[in-house]
């Protein structure tokens, strides 16, 4: 049982990872040229697996990317001094509801289009959606709501997906990973507060999440864990082989899937980036390493710091603070910062900072932690303080266009409030969350945010006393 893909996929993902991550390949040709003569002989496949993990570093890599948390934290640049939490319950609440709000309306907005991910010559990701929406009208692009339904593109484009989620029938947030993933992290919160491990995050798929309902590396992860260890008993076994966890047939632990499970992490740490990545870590090293781990604890920080201070730029400086600066990650991360810059922060050039970051990032796979990141910060440096957009340039930015989506909602919904979103992107929701997790299925978003306050008073009474 291979998992996401078959074998002979997993294999050849893993040598374009070996390719990203430093490791010295050399003639990845002749790796290739093997994975072709292996065909579906898994004895042969396991084998090119096996030597291609046990591939040593190149002796000139300029990175170094630990996935362990102390070696991660070693390697932090100098933290973002930020103001503390000074937000009463009820300014806080609207902070929290603001991000779950955005979240979904975020989410939403990509949902229709997240298969225009990979290029449909001859058009890239970008061009899919653009094309998609010029054909209806030129003034639907930049977009201003919702995806329609109908376009007379869609013989060039692809037709879209998730029609609940377009203009003419959103009426709720539809059920979707993104969101079940912020569902799954409430839940753990409030049964084991901050102070859960890796463990309750694994007993919490296990009961929560049906095998279906994960993609690629939670899928592998997933699998892995089922197949060393026993989830009948609901006993934490004495030792975990998280590397083997991570690394084995899962050459996705690099990719975006562990940045989307992290918003509440963050919901649950406002002003406190460095704990809410510590949190993010303890759920990622399940699935993901490096860049892969990096991602969700930047997004978590992110969010955190989002809480306490309006500047764009110092969230996602403050988010950097808690990643390696030694790290592919964190280079990309201020390269895409210095692109914005470089266009003035300006949301009308848009296609100019998203062109120089495609053709920087753009060999990463569609779903990969790197790219998708830098439509995100893109994003929430261009957008600043209008909702409508941020969510709208992370979107644009094609690639994984739901989560990015739903991240920059986040982040931007945390730092505005509810009060201050607009009515014609939250309303259409009708405050209802359809999630396919028992208990939120449905649940109005407002009580989400409302037991998102609940765990940070928790955690504030426990520090407490």
């Amino acid at each position: 049982m291979a998992g996401w893909q078959s074998l002979a996929n997993l294999v050849n993902e893993e040598i374009t990872l070996a390719t990203e991550d430093g490791r010295n390949i050399q003639d990845v040709c002749l790796w290739r040229e093997s994975l072709t003569q292996a065909g579906d002989d898994e004895a042969v496949l396991e084998q090119l697996m096996t030597k291609l993990l046990a591939l040593p570093y190149k002796s000139d890599d300029p990175y170094n990317e630990p996935s362990e948390l102390a070696a991660i934290q070693q390697l932090r640049s100098t933290p973002v001094t930020l103001p503390s939490c000074s937000l009463s319950d009820e300014e806080l609440y609207d902070r929290l509801y603001g991000a779950w709000l955005g979240r979904c309306c975020g989410c939403a907005l990509g949902k229709p289009v997240e298969l225009f991910m990979s290029p449909k010559p001859p058009y890239t990701s970008r061009q899919r959606i653009r094309e998609y929406l010029t054909a209806i009208d030129p003034d639907e692009y930049p977009i201003r709501d919702y995806i329609p339904q109908n376009s007379p593109a869609i013989e060039k484009t692809g037709d879209i997906i998730c029609r609940p989620s377009t203009r003419e029938e959103i009426a709720f947030m539809q059920t979707d990973d993104d969101i079940r993933y912020t569902i799954l992290g409430q839940i753990i919160l409030r049964n084991k507060g901050l102070d859960f491990t890796s463990w309750d995050v694994v007993e919490a798929w296990w009961e929560h999440l049906p095998y279906r309902y994960v993609c690629t590396a939670e899928t592998q992860a997933y699998r892995n864990l089922v197949t060393r260890y026993s989830f009948h008993t609901h006993k934490q076994p004495d030792q975990v082989d998280w590397q083997w966890v991570v690394t084995h047939h899962n050459p996705y632990r690099q990719w975006i899937g562990a940045d989307i499970r992290v918003d509440s992490w963050g919901y649950a740490c406002p002003g406190n980036p460095e704990l809410a990545a510590e949190l993010a870590w303890r759920d990622a090293r399940i699935s993901h390493e490096k860049n892969g781990l990096y991602g969700a604890m930047f997004m978590a920080a992110m969010i955190a710091s989002a809480f306490v201070t309006a500047d764009p730029l110092t969230i996602v400086n403050s988010g950097l603070a808690q990643i390696p600066k030694t790290s592919r990650l964190h280079e990309l991360m201020q390269k895409t910062i210095a692109i914005c810059q470089q266009f003035d922060c300006d949301p009308n050039e848009f296609e100019k900072v998203h062109d120089a970051i495609e053709n920087r990032m753009g060999h990463y796979h569609p779903v990969h932690t790197i790219n998708n990141a830098a439509m995100v910060v893109a994003a929430l440096l261009l957008g600043g303080h209008n909702f409508e957009k941020v969510i709208s340039l992370a979107v644009m930015g094609g690639w994984d266009t739901d989560c990015n989506g739903a991240t920059a909602g986040s982040i931007c919904g945390a730092m505005l409030g509810a009060v201050k979103l607009p009515d014609k992107w939250t309303s259409r929701l009708n405050d209802r969350l359809e999630s396919s997790v028992v208990g939120y299925h449905p649940i109005a978003i407002s009580a989400c945010a409302k037991r998102s306050l609940v765990i940070v008073q928790n955690a504030r009474e426990k520090q407490s006393v």
